[in-house]
């Protein structure tokens, strides 16, 4: 708890009240003692009356310094004439005051005695508090519930005490009403366990969040220095929880050590899995680029970790708030995806990578998802696949479109995720079934001559306790046989051996229902867990169809083919766009083709005249 600025007033304020406490029991001792030590008595006296005012102006900044707004402080003259000029006032009249005797003064039998000012001191001290608490009362929805209270709790108890001691002098009780205020705030404001990550003595997460909710309400400007470490996952594998822990010490320390060389008095936190931050506010702005690019040279050289040298492709990323990003959902979604960014090895602005309207969407993306299925704005897509035996469209993939009023199309890539986190993956997934049953049951579908529709089916899906009643259901109400669909499920749920998926396809492959591997050689591909599943059709990923750009892609394909074949499953390649693949993908055998080539995923309507475009 030494660092920052809040850490730093705190540690002011225990100081000056032991100080305070230490020259008040001397000058007492030396009061006892009786006539003589004058000049002893004059500095033991004033010590005491200096440290003790003190302490109620640090009270006030500390405040400041809890609500981060410094920036204020430096725009309003008012603001700081009321913080600097009454303690000054009261410096100065201390100092003084063995020439000019108007706060004490020692008589002719040299005892203390009060001056003609003595009362300016309360005054002033009063005033802080006031001052001090029209303060934190504003800026009160900055502060959580409990923390709030602690803080206004403590000034009417140091203030009734102050009151007693001004009438009772020989009631010693405001040092002690002092003392346990600071230890109440110790105890219930400060509570370094939830703000100190103790395995690099940075900031938590939480801090971060706190802080900069409190930066973004008081629309103070800083500018963030972002570190990534996209390699994370592979060094927490290589090392451990114990040698991860020792690396990002060790990442702790240089960042550290690069604020202290650069001056820029950061704030630095640790984010957890490979995220750190360094918060610089408003008066170092012109050292921020010098200390990102410094950052980068440092976090390029090699970690070494229990005797293994280690490399780290760590993305740096200057933000600058708010001219870049405005609010803090936006700000902590930035983050996340930095790692998602093409790495280039030099460090990155936001000004030129983050696309506002992306993560307006993404904030919004739970309310976009309801109101669609609320208002109907979601669409079933059909595209085509085309059989190379029999040279003919015999199947289709359904695919989910969604075209939201405010914001227009908006990519599966971005609701899928958003809808899987939140659970209304299951209701899409049953919209999406509803609607391919009813177009299978339509008269139009059985005039195409199509065998089947593909239908996507998501991890969570997946794991649905009664997704296979659910989907057998919906083929009973349309009266659709259960081979007239096919359910697509990724390499992700696939490689994935949870009992209720398990139980799922069980029942589904009993009743009849076609499965296929979609998206294969994406991901980890668990042969054995594949051979043991009930799939008939493996979807080949479109980036197997990148061969000019990797010519040993061609004997991993090929292999790849005989392996399926020898599975004896049948292969659909997706993202076909030439016709020179397409002859390619034919001359190996490979049953079914998808793509561009033939048709991109297209409206109900536009689908149906497209297939019966091809029969004639």
């Amino acid at each position: 708890m030494t660092k920052g600025r809040k850490n730093h007033y705190y540690l002011a304020m225990l100081v000056t009240s032991l100080i305070s406490v230490a020259a008040d029991v001397i000058a007492v001792q030396l009061d006892k003692f009786g006539p003589g030590n004058v000049v002893a008595k004059y500095i033991f006296h004033t010590a005491f009356l200096l440290s003790h005012n003190l302490i109620s102006p640090l009270y006030m900044v500390y405040l400041i310094a809890r609500t981060d707004t410094w920036h204020k402080l430096k725009w309003s003259k008012l603001l700081k004439g009321a913080l600097y000029i009454p303690i000054f006032t009261v410096m100065l009249a201390l100092l003084t005051n063995p020439l000019t005797k108007i706060m004490f003064y020692f008589d002719g039998n040299d005892t203390y005695t009060r001056g003609s000012c003595f009362l300016l001191l309360h005054i002033v001290a009063i005033f802080y508090v006031f001052f001090g608490t029209i303060y934190l009362w504003h800026y009160r929805k900055l502060f959580n519930k409990v923390s709030f209270i602690s803080l206004m709790s403590v000034i009417p108890f140091i203030m009734i005490a102050s009151i007693i001691q001004l009438f009772f002098p020989w009631c010693i009780v405001e040092l002690f009403a002092t003392s346990c205020g600071l230890l109440f705030i110790s105890m219930m404001v400060q509570r370094p366990e939830d703000t100190i990550d103790i395995t690099t003595g940075l900031g938590r997460d939480s801090a971060y969040i706190d802080d900069l909710q409190r930066a973004f309400a008081n629309e103070k400007p800083m500018q963030i220095i972002m570190i990534n470490i996209a390699n994370y996952g592979a060094i927490f594998d290589m090392l451990g929880l114990s040698g991860l822990n020792k690396l990002f010490k060790i990442v702790a320390d240089r960042l550290v050590e690069l604020d202290k060389t650069e001056h820029i008095q950061s704030s630095i936190y640790n984010l957890g899995n490979g995220k750190f931050s360094m918060v610089v506010d408003f008066r170092n702005f012109d050292k921020v680029e010098k200390a990102a690019n410094k950052l980068n040279d440092i976090m390029k050289k090699d970690f070494i970790v229990n005797q293994m040298e280690l490399n780290l492709i760590s993305y740096i990323c200057l933000v600058k708030c708010p001219q870049d990003i405005t609010d803090l959902n936006l700000l902590l979604a930035f983050e996340n995806d930095l790692s998602k960014k093409t790495y280039t090895g030099d460090i990155m602005y936001a000004s030129d990578v983050y696309k506002k309207e992306y993560y307006d969407i993404m904030t919004e993306i739970d309310t976009i998802i309801d109101h669609a299925l609320a208002n109907h704005k979601f669409n079933v897509y059909y595209q085509p696949i085309y059989s190379v035996t029999e040279q003919r469209f015999n199947s289709a993939e359904a695919l989910l479109r969604l075209n939201d009023d405010k914001y227009g199309f908006i990519s599966p890539e971005l609701f899928i995720p958003a809808a899987e986190k939140s659970g209304a993956i299951h209701k899409i997934g049953a919209y999406v079934l509803e609607e391919v049953c009813s177009f299978i049951a339509s008269d139009e579908y059985k005039s195409l001559g199509l065998d089947y529709i593909e239908i996507n089916l998501s991890v969570s899906q997946c794991m649905q306790n009664n997704l296979a009643n659910e989907v057998l259901d919906t083929l009973n109400k349309y009266h659709v046989s259960t081979d007239q669909i096919n359910l697509e499920i990724t390499e992700t749920a696939a490689s994935d051996s949870q009992k209720i998926m398990n139980e799922n396809l069980d029942i589904l492959n009993k009743a009849g229902v076609h499965f296929s591997l979609d998206d294969f050689g994406t991901g980890y591909s668990n042969i054995k867990r594949i051979a043991s599943l009930p799939l008939d059709i493996i979807k080949l990923d479109k980036s197997f169809t990148k061969l000019e750009e990797n010519p040993k892609l061609q004997i991993i394909l090929q292999n790849t083919i005989n392996m399926i074949k020898d599975m004896d499953m049948k292969i659909v390649v997706e993202g076909v766009e030439t016709e020179e693949l397409v002859k390619y993908f034919s001359h190996l055998e490979c049953e079914y083709i998808q793509g561009y080539y033939y048709s991109k995923p297209i409206p109900k309507n536009d689908f149906v005249t497209f297939i019966r475009a091809s029969i004639q």
